[in-house]
């Protein structure tokens, strides 16, 4: 960003109240149904947030909104999408009745640089988000708004994008990347519920390896590593938000991992807290 925009930014978010920097969070969300089953990684959630400020508002990327074009949720009380099937009808009655922050959303929308930002007023709160928010803040007491995933942009575009943000890090807005490093249903063992196949172990390491080295670039261009990788990415959409999270990050930053499992052959909860 250029030192012009840079202040610009700067300007717009003076009506929002200097706070410590908030940390920056990736979730590996998993199984719809961690939104209502008490389990080690609803606990992990749960403690991961312990020792952090309640925020002023949360920004959540989740990997099940993809749009063409980048949105920003704007309404003042978001639905709960329940998009998924096949549950117990239990999580379809979940409503998750957290307030939308408008103001934000409008602030976000007039500041970002990287790609054009629209505000959007139909969408609400994905299961990406919600199911995760609701086992951390299940009061729905903290505004919850989300930007999608544009489908049509690089690596590289969701990265830099997520450098805008970062800023809101010092205003108390918490920025959640919620999908899985691994992510590959075609190979998913239903029988292996407690461990991963070896390309996907190999494969969680060298995420973990790479994120504390901060080879920001290894992680962008993931396509060019090992085949293992490949098995663990065969789409974006549960690894974009890792970017996100990534371009929020400050060098040096205190890095933690948790919820640090491969199962069912070829999913990872593996998840990660900056700052």
């Amino acid at each position: 960003m250029t030192t012009v925009k840079l202040a610009a930014l700067e300007n717009m978010v003076d009506s929002f109240a200097e706070t410590p920097k908030m940390p920056a969070l990736f979730v590996g969300h998993g199984n719809p149904m961690n939104a209502i089953e008490e389990n080690l990684f609803v606990a992990g959630w749960r403690k991961m947030i312990e020792n952090i400020d309640k925020p002023k508002s949360i920004i959540c990327i989740s990997a099940h909104w993809e749009t063409r074009g980048s949105y920003i949720t704007a309404m003042d009380k978001p639905k709960t999408i329940h998009d998924f099937g096949g549950f117990p009808d239990s999580l379809y009655k979940v409503q998750y009745n957290a307030s939308g922050d408008p103001i934000l959303a409008d602030l976000i929308q007039k500041t970002i640089h990287t790609g054009e930002m629209q505000l959007d007023y139909n969408w609400g709160l994905d299961h990406g988000c919600w199911s995760v928010v609701k086992q951390m803040y299940p009061k729905a007491d903290v505004p919850v708004i989300q930007l999608s995933i544009d489908y049509t942009k690089s690596m590289s575009y969701h990265f830099n994008l997520a450098k805008e943000l970062a800023i809101l890090r010092r205003k108390g807005v918490l920025i959640i990347g919620s999908g899985n490093m691994i992510h590959n249903l075609r190979l998913v063992d239903w029988e292996n519920q407690h461990s991963g196949y070896e390309w996907a172990l190999e494969a969680n390491d060298g995420f973990k390896q790479m994120i504390l080295h901060e080879e920001f670039d290894k992680l962008i261009n993931y396509k060019k590593l090992a085949s293992s990788f490949q098995l663990a990415v065969p789409t974006p959409d549960h690894y974009i938000p890792l970017l996100y999270v990534l371009g929020l990050i400050e060098k040096d930053e205190m890095t933690e991992f948790y919820n640090d499992t491969v199962l069912m052959g070829s999913l990872s909860m593996t998840s990660v807290k900056f700052g």
